[in-house]
């Protein structure tokens, strides 16, 4: 059976595709093993700001970034598979004095190949850092100064 209306759906999907919606980045969550660890790891090591988490319950807490974006944690005792290739992001203009902050708190951190408290020098210039939290998500750290 030949549907006559096929070219139209195809152009309509394709531009429907195409629209702009203007995302921007909301929040992220992760599931932690012990809530308070966490919650200290993000407000004591990155700096992150608690807010109020839209009165979800005691066992999600919200924080968020200069940039508005937010991260979620919500305690569980899912086991989630962690590798370096999945992982969150944040830059910050004083990328050396974090990685000496990072040494002062005795959080090891490498390079994209692993090696120990050096940094990956992409071809673009920029330098980044990977180290875990206390459930082993990964975290890049990166002095980006285009955000």
């Amino acid at each position: 059976m030949k549907n006559e209306n096929l070219p139209a759906i195809i152009l309509f999907a394709a531009t429907t595709a195409s629209k702009n919606f203007n995302f921007s980045k909301d929040h992220d969550t992760i599931r932690v093993k012990d809530l308070k660890t966490s919650v200290n790891f993000y407000e004591n090591i990155l700096g992150l700001k608690q807010i109020y988490n839209g009165g979800l319950g005691d066992h999600i807490k919200w924080f968020q970034l200069n940039n508005k974006v937010q991260l979620h944690l919500v305690e569980s005792d899912t086991e989630i598979v962690k590798n370096k290739g999945f992982h969150s992001a944040f830059n910050t203009e004083n990328l050396s004095e974090f990685m000496d902050f990072l040494k002062d708190k005795n959080i090891p951190f490498e390079n994209g190949k692993g090696e120990k408290d050096t940094v990956t020098n992409r071809p673009d210039g920029i330098r980044q850092i990977y180290f875990q939290d206390p459930d082993g998500y990964w975290i890049e750290v990166n002095d980006n100064k285009l955000n």
